[in-house]
């Protein structure tokens, strides 16, 4: 399917199954794009319940390609994102599962290339706005921005120094939510705030003793 313009796949106002179904997924896509922190060779996206069945139509393939590819929800490229995918050398599969997921538009992406792996479930959840559930089967619950996502080593005190350090800039935490598989193995930190982080605060987070990564999200 063509589309003329990106106001044919997302709308001028993004209501009704515009907003849910291609914002939102254009806005899933980027931020799994976010997360793996480059450009992935291969994707595979398995869609769930009313994604899976209205996908083509609504052009949410389009979209989620077109996030993959760190293109904003305006961004003017859209209509060519598959093209476009190609010639990056982005290989995309998209697979339709029966399985009924809690939220009808649900996505997983799975995203890979010679020496990294990374898989992303998110919800759209209408008008554009979106939650990220699980990256890597850490069970969680990301859905504005600013945010970022500290990933660490799970040892006593690790939290505490990343909030010293929001509060040594005055930076208020809106919500903030720590996710681990195992006692003392890899936690992941979820911290939503009320304005933009500053580089220097990245900078200072990364130095922290057993923080392994620290990523910020898509603004």
């Amino acid at each position: 399917m063509k589309y003329r313009s990106a106001f044919d796949i997302i709308g001028p106002v993004m209501i009704g199954p515009s907003s849910s179904h291609t914002a939102g997924a254009a806005r899933i896509g980027r931020v799994a794009r976010t997360l793996f922190e480059k450009q992935p060779t291969r994707v595979i996206i398995s869609l769930y319940g009313s994604f899976a069945k209205t996908y083509k139509g609504h052009g949410t393939d389009l979209a989620l390609v077109a996030g993959l590819l760190d293109f904003d929800t305006f961004d003017e490229r859209i209509p060519d994102a598959f093209e476009i995918a190609d010639q990056v050398g982005m290989e995309v599969i998209f697979k339709t599962e029966e399985a009924i997921p809690e939220h009808p538009n649900t996505v997983k992406i799975n995203l890979s290339d010679d020496d990294k792996q990374l898989e992303v479930i998110g919800i759209s959840i209408g008008g554009g706005a979106i939650e990220i559930t699980e990256i890597n089967s850490f069970k969680l619950k990301l859905s504005g921005d600013p945010a970022i996502l500290v990933t660490h080593l799970d040892r006593f005190g690790v939290i505490s120094c990343v909030t010293s350090i929001f509060s040594k800039y005055k930076i208020n935490i809106g919500h903030m939510e720590v996710a681990r598989k195992e006692k003392g193995d890899t936690a992941i930190m979820v911290i939503e705030v009320d304005e933009r982080i500053d580089d220097q605060v990245i900078k200072e987070l990364k130095k922290l003793e057993n923080v392994t990564s620290v990523i910020r999200m898509v603004e």
